[in-house]
């Protein structure tokens, strides 16, 4: 067990460097770069491979003890040591994050994104892999740090050099959506400043709970419970580290970093951003805050609440702005719609980026309630918004590359220009879609369901000393959380799944029945049918070969029926709008996140039972 941890943290850095020499002769193959990418899949297997027997061999009898512990002295000077251990708290993040890598390598392997050298990506994605398990395996607040900051250099080149450049073979991508080489440098360098900045605010509070402690030693520190530090020093300590962790989670009013970097990112990029690197932040503060500084994390949990409840309201408002319509938005403002500044192009990669931060608010609420029902909702939340997310970023790189967009207007508009959504389209594409949104919006069965409701039960009788009448607000706010939620995710799958009502409420695809039960042959306004209000001819959206209609305008303007050859070729999409489904490498790239949401939802005991005697050790203090 102990050879088994230790290779899973070194083994990823091994793998960069060799990525980086010339491949032996034997193994080139016929194309290089093929060659490397096939390196990447291979050592991001095997880290997987390594996780589940680590998984397999774990003592669940004794899930609150460290396991599989290393214990090496590294800087004696600065009693800096070489201490890896994992229980059920850091496990499931572990096989999540060794899961997730090797899926983004196996989909890069046939969807390498263009930008630079497939040595450069392969031996980023290694070393992003390493930091990323390093912080969930080390045991040294000092090693921690340098594990946190060790992701940084990586994303920032992911995004930088490979973002908004997926390849888009077969589709015609717009010039606005792919975001220049400015933006994507801007997104980068917004998301290492945010974080570098958190990250020496954070250093210092690691600093003084270690020097005040006598020892960086995370479990020595976490069994004394803050018995050597003051009040005033825990205080301190837990502002200045939830700061550093509070930009990574991302908390709101320190998220504005994450939209811009997940729209800029590459598929890949987005994926490990949301699934994992989110997941530190998080991570740390059950870790690190609450067993080691209580009384600071008693002293500031109901501060925490509340900027966890505004993300959770401001991540589904901006969500929700974001889904609507354009036209809708003037619609329901009126005339007061002049006076509000423009709506932010209604991007589909960005309204999932807000998305997470309205889904890791209830990670944060959890974690405010200082009870293990919160707490272990925030972990199965945690475990649950990595597959969820994971896979919406996933189904997102396809449309783009299928559509060469991932605006939610165009997407919406080019469905009811064609005469068939992503359903008539490419049904499995459109059925994967609307799965991971019910996941995401929290149906029960499905995991993203139970972490959030732990986390309002949390909420509902918090730890002794916390005002009770203050989280009773918090949890009807985070509730309408989650009807907003609701509202924002059925919008986008009704319009990009489904298609969109035409002018005077025609459906987006002819042949649709009437409201009494009669087949509908009226003529999607997309293809140059009359209008019914004004017998006007709508052309914006007509392309330059339009299907013939067969059809006599009447004398109010209204379209008379149309023959059965018309309805047929207009209720089915044409030949050159047709899309590829899913193809073989997404499947077995999504599958596996499809798999777990679901088990997760019906068996939530096997992660519960495995985090709760954890958390119950940390908030006890070892007792």
């Amino acid at each position: 067990m102990q050879l088994l941890l230790a290779a899973i943290v070194v083994l990823p850095l091994l793998g960069a460097v060799a990525a980086l020499l010339p491949a032996p002769p034997g193994l080139r193959g016929r194309d290089p770069e093929q060659a490397v990418l096939r390196h990447g899949v291979t050592v991001t297997g095997l880290v997987l491979v390594l996780s589940v027997a680590l998984a397999i061999g774990f003592d669940y009898d004794r899930a609150e003890a460290m396991q599989a512990t290393t214990d090496v002295r590294w800087i004696p000077a600065l009693d800096i040591r070489v201490h890896l251990g994992i229980d059920g708290i850091s496990l499931p993040l572990l096989v999540m994050t060794a899961l997730l890598t090797f899926l983004c390598a196996l989909y890069s392997y046939f969807r390498m994104p263009p930008g630079g050298s497939p040595m450069a990506f392969v031996a980023l994605l290694l070393v992003l892999e390493a930091g990323t398990l390093a912080t969930f395996a080390v045991l040294d607040l000092i090693l921690f740090f340098l594990a946190f900051e060790m992701v940084l250099i990586p994303m920032y080149f992911l995004i930088a050099r490979w973002g908004g450049q997926e390849n888009t073979a077969g589709a015609t991508p717009t010039a606005a959506d792919a975001p220049a080489g400015s933006d994507r440098e801007r997104a980068a360098w917004r998301f290492i400043l945010y974080t570098l900045l958190g990250s020496v605010v954070m250093l210092l509070g690691l600093l003084l709970i270690g020097l005040k402690g006598g020892t960086f030693d995370m479990v020595a520190l976490a069994s004394d419970n803050g018995a050597g530090l003051s009040h005033s020093t825990q205080v301190i300590a837990v502002l200045a580290i939830g700061v550093g962790l509070a930009v990574k989670a991302p908390m709101w009013p320190l998220h504005s970093w994450l939209p811009d970097a997940h729209t800029a990112a590459p598929t890949v990029g987005s994926v490990l951003l949301a699934g994992v690197l989110l997941k530190m932040g998080t991570y740390g503060l059950v870790r690190i805050a609450l067993p080691m500084a209580p009384d600071g994390a008693h002293t500031l949990a109901p501060y925490l609440a509340a900027f966890a409840v505004v993300g959770i309201l401001y991540g589904s408002l901006a969500c929700l702005a974001l889904a609507l319509p354009t036209s809708d938005r003037g619609d329901r403002l009126g005339p007061a719609a002049a006076l509000t500044p423009a709506r932010p192009k209604a991007d589909l990669k960005r309204l999932i980026a807000y998305s997470s931060v309205g889904h890791m608010g209830f990670v944060l609420l959890g974690i405010a309630t200082l009870t293990p029902t919160g707490v272990n909702g925030a972990l199965f939340a945690n475990i649950a918004h990595g597959l969820i997310t994971g896979l919406l970023f996933f189904l997102v790189g396809a449309l783009k590359e299928r559509f060469g967009s991932t605006d939610l207007d165009q997407l919406a508009g080019g469905a009811r220009a064609s005469g068939a959504a992503l359903y008539g389209r490419a049904p499995r594409l459109g059925g994967l879609l609307a799965f991971g949104a019910v996941a995401s919006l929290g149906l029960p069965g499905l995991a993203g369901f139970w972490g959030e409701m732990l986390a309002m039960f949390g909420a509902y009788e918090p730890a002794d000393g916390l005002s009770r009448p203050a989280y009773l607000t918090f949890l009807a706010l985070a509730g309408l959380g989650t009807l907003l939620t609701a509202a924002y995710l059925l919008i986008v799958v009704r319009r990009v799944c489904m298609g969109e009502p035409a002018a005077g409420g025609a459906l987006a695809t002819a042949g649709a029945p009437a409201p009494d039960g009669t087949p509908s042959t009226a003529v999607p306004a997309a293809v140059g049918a009359p209008s019914a209000a004004s017998g006007t001819t709508r052309t914006a959206e007509t392309p330059p070969a339009a299907a013939p209609t067969d059809t006599a305008p009447s004398d109010t303007g209204s379209p008379g029926p149309a023959s059965p050859a018309a309805v047929a070729a207009l209720g089915s999409p044409r030949r050159d709008d047709a899309i590829a489904d899913v193809r073989g490498h997404e499947l077995a790239a999504w599958t596996p996140l499809v798999v777990l949401t679901v088990l997760a939802g019906l068996w939530p005991a096997a992660l519960l039972g495995l985090t709760d005697p954890a958390v119950q050790h940390l908030l006890g203090g070892g007792s």
